[in-house]
C-alpha cells in the first residue's frame, strides 16, 4: 500500500522567503500550494525574523506537512548579506522542527541535480523542471520556484533512502535466517 506524504519545501532569505508544499505518493508528485514571505526592509532584523517565524509556523499548522526540506546557503559577496541569510536560514530550520516535523538540508547543487539531472543547472531550468514536474503550480516567483524544487529533491532523496533501508532490513533479515549460508 503507497501512503501519501506531504513534504514542504522552504528557500530562506530575509527579504523574501519561498515555500512550497507537494504531495508524494509512491513516484507521484502533487503541487498543494506555494508562496513567498515578505519581511518588511524597513524593520528592524530580529521583528523581521519573528514576521518569518510567524508566517512558517502558519504555514505549517494550515497545510499540516509530515516533514520538511531547507536548501542550505553558502557564502555571498558581502558578509553582512551571508549573516542575515543565515539567520533567515536559521529560523527555517527551527519553524518546522518545533511543530515536530523531521527536517533534512540541501546544497543548491544536490536540488539542481535532483531536479534537473545536473548540479550545473540554470535557474531558469530547475524552473522549467518544476513546472513540468507539478503542472498545476502557477508559480509567481522564483523563490516559490526554488522552494518547491527543494521539496522535489526531498521527495526523490527520501525514496531512494527508504529503498536502501527496505532492501538492507531484508538482508538482515535473509541474514538472521540462514537463508543464503
Amino acid at each position: 500500500m503507497i501512503t501519501r506524504t506531504r513534504l514542504i519545501g522552504i528557500d530562506p532569505g530575509l527579504r523574501f522567503t519561498g515555500w512550497g508544499v507537494i504531495d508524494v505518493e509512491g513516484n507521484r508528485l502533487m503541487h498543494v500550494a506555494d508562496g513567498v514571505i515578505a519581511t518588511d526592509g524597513d524593520e528592524a532584523v530580529p521583528d523581521r525574523l519573528r514576521a518569518l517565524y510567524d508566517a512558517l509556523t502558519a504555514l505549517i499548522q494550515t497545510h499540516k506537512p509530515q516533514e520538511a526540506a531547507v536548501e542550505e546557503t553558502y557564502v555571498n559577496r558581502n558578509g553582512s548579506s551571508t549573516l542575515k541569510l543565515g539567520y533567515a536560514r536559521g529560523v527555517a530550520l527551527l519553524a518546522p522542527a518545533l511543530e515536530g516535523l523531521s527536517v533534512s538540508e540541501y546544497g543548491a547543487m544536490a536540488v539542481k541535480r535532483a531536479v534537473v539531472g545536473t548540479g550545473a543547472a540554470s535557474k531558469d531550468q530547475v524552473e522549467m523542471m518544476v513546472r513540468r514536474l507539478l503542472p498545476t503550480a502557477k508559480i509567481s516567483r522564483a523563490d516559490a520556484s526554488d522552494a518547491l524544487a527543494v521539496a522535489i529533491c526531498h521527495a526523490h532523496l527520501r525514496a531512494s533512502a527508504q529503498r536502501v533501508a527496505v532492501g538492507r532490513a531484508s538482508a538482515e533479515k535473509r541474514a538472521a535466517s540462514g537463508v543464503g549460508r
